[in-house]
């Protein structure tokens, strides 16, 4: 089992996710963080966008926090609904947008992959090539 994610299956994870990033031609910056959303590396690639460096790192805070994937954050923070307001708590870390997710061994939380850099769905295939590379690790 592992407590957090070392430095060297991190950069794997982001290695996985800037393949995918360069075969749909869109320049991210990727974040993997450990179980309690601080980071354990980001990288931008060129020409990723300066503001998608703090957003990949608050998504990937914020799947590791609330331990869910971000998207799922969308329709319960709308007005009117139970998390209505939930970005603008936690310092405006919280990110309510697709591109993070939650990375788990045996059910337990370990970190993190946050994508900022494209469009919503664009962020979340990058970021699911991390997860898939770390499934594959986990096994």
């Amino acid at each position: 089992m592992v407590d957090s994610i070392p430095l060297a299956t991190a950069k794997e994870l982001i290695a996985a996710a800037e393949e995918k990033a360069t075969e749909i031609d869109n320049p991210m910056v990727i974040t993997v963080a450990n179980s309690e959303g601080n980071l354990v590396a980001q990288h931008r690639m060129d020409g990723g966008w300066l503001a998608s460096v703090n957003i990949s790192r608050n998504k990937a805070y914020t799947a590791a926090a609330l331990e869910m994937p971000t998207h799922e954050l969308a329709e319960p923070s709308e007005p009117g609904n139970s998390l209505y307001g939930l970005q603008n708590t936690d310092e405006g870390r919280i990110v309510i947008f697709g591109g993070g997710y939650p990375l788990e061994e045996d059910g337990d939380l370990v970190g993190a992959i946050g994508v900022s850099g494209g469009a919503v769905s664009q962020d979340r295939t990058v970021a699911e090539a991390g997860v898939e590379r770390w499934n594959e690790l986990s096994e």
